[in-house]
């Protein structure tokens, strides 16, 4: 069984990321659909969803104050938003990446920095390469899924979480303190890491994040399987 995975991409990169994100997704068992703003895009047809990187959110979400160097997608912005609201009320998982982890945060009633590393005051490292560390907190699902050593990973962000929303909390720092991972404190699961888990594969920590995603969504698949059976023998 290979759950199904709705993957939103940016309607001018996502041609060039979506192979890597769904190669991960079919690494962990699951194979995928892509999704941008010019695609029709329904929860209730997939099993779990990953909204990906690239793009900046707009501040009008969250009544923050736009970054001049933002570049935006207000049609992009729309269809996350209500793909992550769909999503939290359709118990199904969801894997934010970079964009998409603040896209979680927003949509759940959470506010970003803007820019970030002006806000940190941190140094600005822009690679594919794992050429950053951050810190994972112990007790978290991250910390479960891929242990709590100080991990290596690369950098393309501009945003970064300020004000968590609702039901979140941190999962990672970096050496600033800027926030690098959220999750949902319950079900359903949602996990949002600041990096690109896409370009780093080939780490068993970075299979984890797609591996805990699809088995999510397969734990879902299972459970409404199961629940017209258990809805028949309680009459």
């Amino acid at each position: 069984m290979r759950p199904l995975i709705g993957i939103s991409t940016s309607r001018r990169t996502g041609w060039r990321v979506y192979p890597f994100i769904a190669f991960g997704v079919w690494l962990a068992g699951g194979r995928s659909v892509r999704w941008d703003s010019r695609r029709e895009a329904e929860v209730a047809h997939v099993d779990g969803v990953i909204v990906g990187g690239g793009d900046d959110i707009s501040p009008d979400l969250y009544g923050g104050d736009l970054a001049v160097s933002a570049v935006l997608d207000p049609a992009r912005d729309a269809l996350e938003h209500a793909l992550v609201e769909q999503a939290m009320g359709q118990g199904k998982p969801v894997l934010g990446i970079c964009r998409g982890a603040q896209m979680l945060n927003v949509a759940l009633g959470g506010t970003l920095h803007q820019d970030a590393y002006t806000h940190y005051r941190a140094e600005r490292r822009v690679t594919v390469l794992p050429r950053k560390d951050v810190h994972v907190e112990p007790g978290t699902r991250l910390a479960d899924l891929a242990g709590t050593g100080p991990m290596r990973v690369n950098a393309l962000h501009s945003q970064a979480v300020d004000r968590l929303g609702e039901g979140l909390r941190i999962a990672a720092y970096d050496s600033w303190g800027m926030v690098q991972a959220i999750e949902r404190v319950e079900e359903p699961f949602a996990l949002g890491v600041q990096w690109h888990p896409e370009y780093l594969t080939y780490t068993r920590r970075q299979r984890a994040l797609y591996a805990a995603l699809v088995g999510a969504a397969r734990a879902g698949i299972l459970c409404r399987d199961q629940l017209p059976a258990v809805e028949e023998a309680a009459r």
